[in-house]
């Protein structure tokens, strides 16, 4: 019997206007895998969260996310953006940004004990509940990090969708987000954006390579050859024993 599947993409296409940005995109995701999304910039990887999360709808094909339509199966899914946009004058501190996450699916209202069980819980998860009454504006980068992956936490995903999760922190913390991540991966299944070959080595299953189509490859199987037809131009790449891990440059915003 196989496993069931997590995600479920079949022929998706994404056009914005004349651009196609998928294009008859087909991958099956069982659980408790941990996938990297790779590809260049612009070849659609943002897009493709997009539409796991239901925030994009294709113009054809057919997606299923834990068996459901995407915007059904959101409160079963945890997303930690690259970046959250606040207003330096809004007061908003640790506590508040996590516990934000609890209102996904029932807009504004008040906060339930239910609600405030769960944020202590994903705080504690990522060890900050200490620093829950602290500004998250003055945060470091790495410390904001955190708190958005408690956040992405905090309703118990069964699915976690994080994106460049390492991108404002320093060696020591992203040693720390490695290891957190194997904890998670014994009880979810997780996909991440990543340009740090050398993080995402001793973490996922597969890689999911992204450049208008898709196509999922065991780590093993990624070679020089596949991963330069998908960027188009040579890439760096880092070889831990006989696995070959490859990226480009910094990321810069995607399609």
């Amino acid at each position: 019997m196989s496993e069931p599947a997590v995600i479920d993409c079949t022929e998706i296409t994404v056009r914005y206007g004349p651009v196609t940005v998928l294009d008859k995109v087909s991958f099956v995701v069982p659980e408790r895998r941990t996938l990297c999304i790779v590809g260049p910039n612009g070849g659609g990887k943002s897009t493709l969260l997009k539409v796991l999360l239901g925030l994009v709808r294709p113009q054809s094909g057919t997606v299923r996310v834990l068996g459901r339509e995407p915007r059904q199966a959101r409160m079963r899914v945890g997303y930690m953006p690259q970046y959250v946009q606040i207003d330096p004058l809004f007061p908003i501190d640790v506590e508040g940004i996590v516990r934000m996450g609890r209102l996904k699916g029932r807009g504004l209202g008040f906060y339930t004990r239910e609600d405030r069980m769960a944020t202590r819980q994903a705080l504690e998860e990522v060890g900050l509940w200490e620093q829950r009454r602290e500004a998250y504006i003055n945060l470091s980068g790495g410390m904001k990090q955190r708190v958005l992956i408690a956040r992405a936490l905090v309703n118990n995903p069964e699915l976690l969708l994080l994106d460049e999760p390492t991108a404002m922190v320093d060696a020591h913390i992203e040693a720390r987000l490695l290891e957190k991540l194997k904890e998670l991966h014994n009880r979810m299944t997780i996909l991440l954006v990543s340009h740090d070959a050398t993080f995402v080595s001793g973490l996922v299953d597969e890689v999911l390579c992204v450049n208008r189509t898709a196509e999922i490859h065991p780590v093993e199987r990624v070679r020089d050859k596949s991963v330069t037809r998908l960027y188009g131009e040579p890439v760096q790449h880092v070889v831990h024993g006989h696995t070959h891990h490859h990226g480009e440059g910094e990321e810069q915003p995607d399609a």
